[in-house]
This record gives C-alpha cells, sequence and structure tokens, in this order.
C-alpha cells in the first residue's frame, strides 16, 4: 500500500506544481497533518456511503477538508485546534452535499474565477486519484479496497493543505 500512496502522492504533487498550486518542496505542517486521523475516522462512514455513486465528491470532499484546517491553521488555529470534531463541524454546516460549497465560499472566501478554478483543481484531483484506485484492482468489499480508499483520502487532505498553504504564500524553497 506504502507504493500506491506514494504513487498518489508524486502524481498529485506534478500535477499542483503544472499549475502553480504547489511548490518542488513540499510543506510540513505537523498541527494540519495530527488531525488527519481523526478527520478520517470522522469522515469515512459518510465517505463510504458516498463513494458508490460519487467517487470523485467522496474522494474530493476530503481535498476541502484539508484546504479548511490548513486555512484555520493559518487564521485561528488556536480556536479550532480545539474543536472536537473538525470534519463534522465542516459539514454541519450546510450539510455534506453543500460542503464543498462552505469551504469556498465562507471558509476560503473565493468568488469568481478562483472559485471556480478551486472547483476544477479539486475535481480533476479527485478524478486522477479515483483512476488509479480502480487501475490497482482491489476486489470491492475488501482489506485492500478499504486501505486503498483511505490511501487515496490521505493524500488528498494532505495535497488539499498543501494547497491551500501555497496560497497562503507559505512557499517551501530553498533560500
Amino acid at each position: 500500500m506504502d507504493n500506491f500512496e506514494k504513487l498518489l502522492q508524486e502524481d498529485l504533487h506534478r500535477y499542483l506544481r503544472s499549475l502553480g498550486e504547489a511548490d518542488e518542496r513540499l510543506p510540513e505542517c505537523p498541527d494540519v497533518e495530527e488531525k488527519w486521523d481523526d478527520i478520517a475516522q470522522a469522515y469515512i462512514p459518510d465517505g463510504i456511503r458516498e463513494f458508490g455513486k460519487y467517487p470523485t465528491a467522496s474522494l474530493g470532499w476530503m481535498m476541502y477538508i484539508g484546504m479548511a484546517v490548513a486555512k484555520y491553521w493559518d487564521c485561528e488555529w488556536e480556536t479550532y485546534s480545539k474543536v472536537e470534531n473538525l470534519y463534522a463541524y465542516l459539514r454541519d454546516r450546510r450539510g455534506y452535499d453543500a460542503m464543498d460549497e462552505y469551504v469556498r465560499e465562507v471558509v476560503l472566501l473565493l468568488s469568481g474565477e478562483e472559485y471556480k478554478r478551486t472547483e476544477d483543481i479539486v475535481g480533476e484531483c479527485a478524478a486522477r486519484v479515483h483512476s488509479a484506485l480502480l487501475r490497482q484492482g482491489f476486489e470491492p468489499g475488501t482489506k485492500e479496497a478499504f486501505r486503498g480508499y483511505v490511501a487515496c483520502l490521505r493524500q488528498l487532505y494532505l495535497f488539499g493543505s498543501v494547497m491551500q498553504l501555497h496560497r497562503m504564500g507559505y512557499h517551501m524553497t530553498k533560500q
């Protein structure tokens, strides 16, 4: 599974770099990374339920969550780091189906072209990851399929934070 996750990481990194949404060197943000386990545990029941009919939404929503957590880290971490369930906090503002819009409009304060560009980038990242997951040939309902799905979510969460950190001016370049 490590090789699969590494392939996802390389592909997402290459894609976001080609758009100017990530630097060559990936940022390190332990506070955001430490939230992953709690967010994943809370998200997975909803994500799996939606995956059958809406796989790219099920995957892409995790990228929006990563963006939101990175934004909270930058702006109001003292407050948001104490929220017991950040996923439920985001989801319950407008519901699961509109969580992407909530993050873009309210958390990231996007509108116009940037709103649409972000939607397109997340959609493409989710589609790329979904395609990679399908190519693995995991038998549905198996432990391997579940672990593959979680690996996809993890990379999308991390790259959501990478993209948002980059947009907020955190550039990982050599001095």
